[in-house]
C-alpha cells in the first residue's frame, strides 16, 4: 500500500489503516489510533462546487460518496448515523445517470464555495456548520472608517505592524525598507495600522492628514481590551434591534487606498531610540504593544481576517510580559533556569501571553513574530499565542538578511487572480461513526469545547470537542487527531467505519469556503494480517514525535526519553518475530523495521535534548514540528543526507559518521538548516582553484550540483532555513556531526585519518541491540 499516494487523494496519513474491534487490542498497538490531517492540501483534481452542501439533519455530516441514495424517492441515508434525509427541490433532476459531484465515487474530497458569508446559513436539511464564536461567521459588523461605512465584502484582511524602535539605525533602515515594499504590494482594500514601541507605545492615527498624530500608552501599565478601545475611541454605540453596530470615526486602521501616503510617512519617521543607560538593555514594552494592537483590531470588529505582525530585535524589559530586567547584570533565562525555577519572570509572562492567546482566539486574530537578533527575544513566552493563533515565527540575525526579506514577501504571495494566499477564521469539525470516539488534537488549533456523543472523556492535547478553531492555516498546515473506541463496541470485523473532516475557512477577502474530506476504513479482528500491512511507520513516527513534543513542554527531558523507550520496547515485543530470551532471533517485518530508527533519532533530536539550545530556539523548533506534515516532520527528526561524487549522480546515504569521506560532498537537510559539507580533498582542490581551470570542468560541475539543490531546498521552504557551507574538520562541520549516528567514536576502534565523533551517546547499532535484548524478555 502506497501511503503517500493515498495522502494525495485524501490529504490524510493514518498511523493504522485497519482498526481492531476491541479496546484491549487497540491498547496493545502502542501507537495510538491517529490521523495526520492536512485540511487544505493542494489536489490536482479537486471539484469546486458553487452551492451549499447538504448536511444530515441529525449528525450534520455532509453528503458524500458513502451515502446510500434512493433516486426514486429522492432520499439519502447518512453513513454515520443512518438518518434518512430528503433531497431538496434543487436535486429533483438527479438519477443513476445524473448524479451531483459530491456523490462521485472518486470524489472523497470536495470543496464548496459558499454564496454568502452573512448569517449562519441553513441548508435544506440542517445547519450549514457550527461556528466557534459569534464574532467570526455568525455576525458581521458594518465597518466604519473616516465616518464612511464599508461593506465587509469590499474590505480586505487587516494588518497591524508592531515595530520595535529600540533596534539600531541600520537595522531599522533595513526593516523600514522592507515594510515600505510590503505596503506597496498590498491590495488596495487591505486594512493597515502601525504601532511603534520602546519604553512607550505609540499608535499612529493614519486618518489625520495635518501632521503625524499618535496615541501614546505607558509601557509599564497593563492595558485591557476595553481600556485600549476606550483610549483609541473605538467604543460601539447601541442601535435599534436588527441593525449592526458601528464603530465611531477612527483613523487607526484604514484601507491602503485611503492612507498609503500617511503610513509611508509614518514608517519613514521611525527612528532608533536614543542611547540607553550604560550597563542596561533598552526599555522595550513589547507586551503592552501587542495588547494595544489586539485591542485595536477587537475594537474595529474586523471579520475578514487580521494579523498582528511584531518586528523586534530584543527581549521585553518593561511592563507586562517582561522577559528580563534592563540591567545587563541579569542574564536571560536558560533551560536550566526554567527547570530549577530560577526564571522569576517566566511564569508571570506566560500567564500574560495566555490571556493574549484567548483574546486572539475569540476575535480570530493571528500573531506573527519576526525576531532578528543575536540573542534571545522571549519567543519561549511568545510561543503560546503565536502557536494557538497559527501565526508565523521567524528567527534571523539581522533585518538586513535575505532570510528575513524572503520570509516576509513569501507570506504575502498572491494567486493568479491577485488575491493574497491567506486563509482566515477556520474551523475543523469531525464527524465519526458511533463506534469511534474523538480524544483530541495536537497542532495550531484551539478546542472550542463543543461536545457531542462522539467526544471521548479521554483528552489528548486540545480535546473535549469535535470542533476546533484555527485563526489561520496554510496549504501545509497539518493537525494530528487522536481517536479511541467506544466503550460499547458493536462493530464487526470486515465492516466499514467512516470519519469526515469538515474545514470551513475564509479565503483572503473572497468569501467563505468549506472543504469536506470523507474517509472509510475497515474494522479487523485480533492479530489480523491487515493490521501489519496497514501500519504507516512514517505517520506513526510523526505522531509519536508530536506526543513527545507535547510531553516535553510539561515534563523533564529524561522523563520523555523514558516514556519513548517504554513505548518502543512494548512495540517491539508486540510486533517483533523472535524466540523468547534469544535476542539474536529478533526480526521486524518491513512495515515496522524503520520505526525503531525513527525513535532513536527522536530521542536525540532538538525537541527533547535541549542541550546547546536556548529556550527561544527550542520554542521555535517545537512550534514548527507541531504544524508540519509527515514528510517535513521526519526531516526534522531524522535529517536527509545525500552524497555527491565523481562516481555518478547524487545518492542518499545513511545518516552516519561513516558517510563522511575526503573525496565526496555531502548535502545535509535538517529542515531548519541545510549544510553543504566538503570532504578534506574536495576542500583542498577548491582552495587551489581547480574549479576555475577549464581542464577540470567535471570538478566545477561537482561543486555546482549540491549548491543548486541546496538553493532549491532553501527557496521552497518557509521559514527559510539557514544555509551553511563548511569543510571537513572545520568548526561549522559541527552542524552535521551533531546529527550523525556516532558509529565511530573516541572509545571505538577506528582507522587512522577516519572521521570520529567525540560523544558518550550510544550508536544506533548499540541502541537496537539493547532494544532486542529487552523486547525478547517477554
Amino acid at each position: 500500500m502506497d501511503f503517500t499516494e493515498l495522502e494525495g487523494i485524501e490529504g490524510l496519513r493514518w498511523s493504522w489503516h485497519s482498526w481492531p474491534v476491541s479496546k484491549p487490542d487497540v491498547s496493545s498497538l502502542v501507537v495510538p489510533l491517529s490521523i495526520m490531517c492536512t485540511p487544505l492540501m493542494p489536489f490536482t483534481e479537486l471539484p469546486i462546487l458553487q452551492y451549499e452542501p447538504l448536511s444530515c439533519a441529525q449528525c450534520a455530516a455532509v453528503l458524500s460518496p458513502y451515502s446510500r441514495v434512493d433516486y426514486t424517492s429522492k432520499i439519502w441515508v447518512c453513513p454515520f448515523c443512518y438518518q434518512r434525509n430528503t433531497f431538496p427541490k434543487s436535486y429533483a433532476h438527479i438519477n443513476e445517470n445524473n448524479i451531483p459531484a459530491e456523490l462521485f465515487p472518486t470524489y472523497s474530497t470536495v470543496e464548496y464555495h459558499l454564496s454568502s458569508g452573512l448569517g449562519s446559513g441553513r441548508t435544506a436539511n440542517g445547519p450549514l456548520g457550527l461556528r466557534s464564536n459569534s464574532s467570526s461567521f455568525s455576525s458581521v459588523s458594518a465597518y466604519s472608517s473616516s465616518g464612511v461605512g464599508l461593506d465587509w465584502a469590499g474590505v480586505g484582511p487587516a494588518f497591524v505592524f508592531v515595530v520595535d524602535s529600540c533596534s539600531s539605525e541600520e537595522e531599522l533602515a533595513a526593516l523600514k525598507r522592507d515594510l515600505l515594499q510590503l505596503i506597496s504590494c498590498l491590495p488596495e482594500n487591505a486594512l493597515v495600522g502601525l504601532v511603534v514601541f520602546d519604553a512607550m507605545v505609540r499608535v499612529y492615527d493614519l486618518g489625520y492628514n495635518e501632521c503625524l498624530r499618535v496615541v501614546v500608552f505607558h509601557g509599564e501599565r497593563d492595558v485591557s481590551s476595553e481600556q485600549a478601545k476606550q483610549l483609541l475611541g473605538l467604543h460601539h454605540i447601541n442601535q435599534s434591534p436588527g441593525k449592526t453596530s458601528a464603530v465611531h470615526k477612527q483613523g487607526f486602521l484604514l484601507p491602503v487606498s485611503e492612507c498609503e501616503f500617511n503610513i509611508v510617512t509614518a514608517i519613514e519617521d521611525i527612528h532608533s531610540t536614543p542611547l540607553v543607560k550604560p550597563g542596561h538593555r533598552p526599555l522595550r514594552s513589547t507586551g503592552v504593544a501587542i495588547s494595544v494592537a489586539v485591542g485595536l483590531l477587537e475594537g474595529c470588529s474586523i471579520n475578514t481576517g487580521s494579523r498582528v505582525m511584531v518586528f523586534t530585535s530584543g527581549p521585553a524589559t518593561s511592563g507586562p510580559g517582561v522577559i528580563v530586567n534592563s540591567d545587563l547584570g541579569s542574564s536571560l533565562r536558560t533551560h536550566r533556569d526554567l527547570n530549577n525555577g530560577y526564571a522569576s519572570q517566566y511564569k508571570k509572562s506566560c500567564e500574560f501571553y495566555k490571556k493574549i492567546s484567548h483574546r486572539l482566539s475569540d476575535s480570530s486574530i493571528i500573531l506573527d513574530l519576526f525576531a532578528c537578533s543575536l540573542d534571545q527575544v522571549g519567543a519561549a513566552e511568545f510561543k503560546i499565542p503565536v502557536e494557538s493563533s497559527g501565526g508565523f515565527m521567524m528567527f534571523g540575525e539581522s533585518f538586513e538578511s535575505e532570510q528575513f526579506r524572503k520570509c516576509l514577501l513569501q507570506m504575502f504571495e498572491r494567486d493568479l487572480d491577485g488575491n493574497l494566499k491567506m486563509f482566515f477564521d477556520a474551523t475543523i469539525e469531525i464527524v465519526t461513526t458511533k463506534d469511534v470516539k474523538i480524544c483530541g488534537a495536537l497542532g495550531p488549533c484551539v478546542s472550542i469545547q463543543k461536545k457531542n456523543d462522539s467526544v471521548s472523556d479521554k483528552v489528548i492535547g486540545e480535546g473535549g470537542t469535535h470542533i476546533w478553531k484555527l485563526s489561520t492555516l496554510t496549504s501545509r498546515t497539518c493537525v494530528a487527531f487522536f481517536f479511541e473506541l467506544a466503550n460499547e463496541q458493536k462493530a464487526k470485523p470486515s465492516s466499514a467505519f467512516f470519519i469526515q473532516f469538515i474545514t470551513r475557512y475564509r479565503y483572503s477577502n473572497m468569501g467563505l469556503r468549506k472543504r469536506v474530506i470523507t474517509a472509510s476504513r475497515r474494522w479487523v479482528g485480533k492479530n489480523s494480517p491487515e493490521i501489519t500491512s496497514g501500519f504507516d511507520q512514517e505517520a506513526a513516527a510523526s505522531v509519536m514525535a508530536r506526543l513527545a513534543n507535547h510531553k516535553a513542554e510539561r515534563s523533564f527531558a529524561q522523563d520523555v526519553v523514558k516514556w519513548l523507550d517504554k513505548k518502543l520496547i512494548s512495540f517491539a515485543a508486540k510486533f517483533g518475530d523472535y524466540v523468547q530470551e534469544d535476542p539474536s532471533t529478533f526480526r521486524l517485518s518491513t512495515n515496522f523495521s524503520l520505526f525503531p530508527q525513527f525513535m532513536y533519532y527522536l530521542r536525540r533530536s532538538q525537541f527533547i535534548d535541549v542541550f546547546n539550545s536556548t529556550p527561544d530556539e527550542t520554542a521555535c523548533f517545537r512550534l514548527m514540528l507541531n504544524r508540519e506534515g509527515v514528510v517535513n516532520s521526519l526531516i526534522m527528526v531524522q535529517p536527509t543526507l545525500f552524497q555527491y561524487s565523481f562516481d555518478g549522480p547524487p545518492v542518499p546515504v545513511v545518516l552516519d559518521v561513516c558517510s563522511i569521506s575526503p573525496d565526496v560532498i555531502l548535502l545535509f537537510d535538517s529542515f531548519f538548516y541545510v549544510v553543504i559539507h566538503y570532504g578534506s580533498k574536495i576542500a583542498q582542490w577548491k582552495k587551489l582553484g581547480y574549479d576555475r581551470d577549464p581542464s577540470h570542468e567535471s570538478f566545477k560541475k561537482l561543486l555546482e550540483a549540491p549548491e543548486l539543490d541546496a538553493e532549491q531546498l532553501v527557496a521552497e521552504r518557509v521559514p527559510m532555513p539557514k544555509l551553511i557551507k563548511c569543510d571537513q574538520h572545520s568548526s561549522q562541520a559541527r552542524f552535521l556531526l551533531a546529527k550523525l549516528n556516532p558509529s565511530v567514536n573516541h572509545n571505538s576502534r577506528y582507522a587512522e585519518g577516519s572521521e570520529i565523533i567525540f560523544t558518550d551517546d550510544v550508536s544506533l547499532q548499540v541502541f537496537i541491540e539493547h532494544l532486542q535484548a529487552l523486547a525478547v524478555q517477554g
